[in-house]
């Protein structure tokens, strides 16, 4: 079982590269466990049993929810769903206050917000672990379960090449950070103005010199060359307001056929999911042979599994 260096799972940028690799393979050894059971969707463990987890919603959810909520049954612990898209947490009562009453309740906080402050503040305030399942700045279990996906793949994400096209969001920054951190070789393609931030970039590239990675940023889709994997992200996330007015600057920035053979023969396509599918990806890639975007959503079930039981055991 992987260990953890902090009470909460808030950002990639709370993992020493050995826990981000001791998170990936926990997570791979889970997985192995759950495939090999004779009956699989049967298979239910002890390590969660007579803990609740608490599994708060600010914004809709496919994959977050179901894969938490399966993940959490398959250790024998109980999700219990909190859904707060009609009432932000903080609104109705304090931050605070949420924080100290779920103390009393559940063994873990699992939340997906809009503000990272939302969930700093759970953190802050209450004595139970927080996890991440997503904010405007980060989306650190999809990053962790890309690096599943992308090391059953390739093998390992050390020494690949990465490639993100789109907006540089919370999904590019934390799969920057996690590519980064173990080692790979990250290529974030935008349209001007739309970079990860100068922060970000930095301690980016202090964890890849760090590793024997490397971050490059680029405005020119054609650097996909060479890539092991092409990502790509909704253009407008759902706290943007100005959807309508990205769909020009990001057209040359959709991922086709032409795109993928450009990175090779072998490079395989990446989604969290879900996708405007003909905008940035097109039907023919999202649904072709080197597609791994189930395979993604399948494995935040087990890279999440991985945190709880981290933070579980401390």
């Amino acid at each position: 079982m992987a260990t953890f260096p902090h009470q909460d799972f808030l950002s990639i940028t709370q993992l020493r590269p050995k826990d981000a690799a001791a998170l990936v393979a926990s997570a791979a050894k889970l997985k192995a466990e759950f495939a090999t059971h004779r009956k699989p969707r049967l298979r239910v463990g002890k390590q969660l049993a007579g803990r609740s987890i608490a599994v708060i919603f600010e914004k809709p959810s496919l994959r977050t929810r179901l894969s938490f909520e399966v993940g959490i049954h398959r250790l024998g612990g109980q999700a219990i769903i909190y859904d707060t898209r009609d009432q932000r947490i903080g609104v109705r009562e304090t931050t605070k206050d949420v924080a100290r009453n779920l103390d009393k309740m559940v063994h873990a906080i699992v939340a997906r917000t809009f503000a990272q402050r939302t969930l700093e503040e759970l953190a802050e305030y209450g004595q139970v672990p927080v996890i991440n399942a997503l904010s405007d700045d980060h989306h650190p279990c999809q990053a962790l379960a890309d690096a599943l996906t992308i090391t059953e793949r390739a093998g390992k994400v050390k020494g690949n090449r990465v490639c993100f096209i789109g907006d540089g969001n919370n999904v590019c920054r934390s799969l920057a950070e996690i590519v980064c951190k173990l080692g790979g070789h990250m290529v974030v393609i935008t349209p001007p103005g739309h970079a990860l931030g100068r922060d970000v970039i930095a301690a980016v590239t202090a964890d890849a010199a760090a590793t024997g990675g490397s971050l490059m940023c680029s405005t020119d889709p054609a650097d996909v060359r060479g890539c092991a994997i092409v990502y790509s992200d909704e253009w407008a996330s759902m706290h943007h307001a100005d959807a309508a007015a990205r769909v020009k600057p990001f057209t040359p920035y959709q991922v086709s056929e032409s795109v993928m053979k450009l990175a090779g023969k072998s490079a395989c396509f990446m989604h969290c999911l879900p996708a405007a599918r003909g905008k940035e990806v097109t039907d023919a890639v999202i649904d072709g042979p080197n597609s791994l975007v189930y395979q993604q959503a399948e494995n935040r079930i087990y890279a999440q599994q991985a945190v709880l039981l981290a933070l579980l055991a401390r």
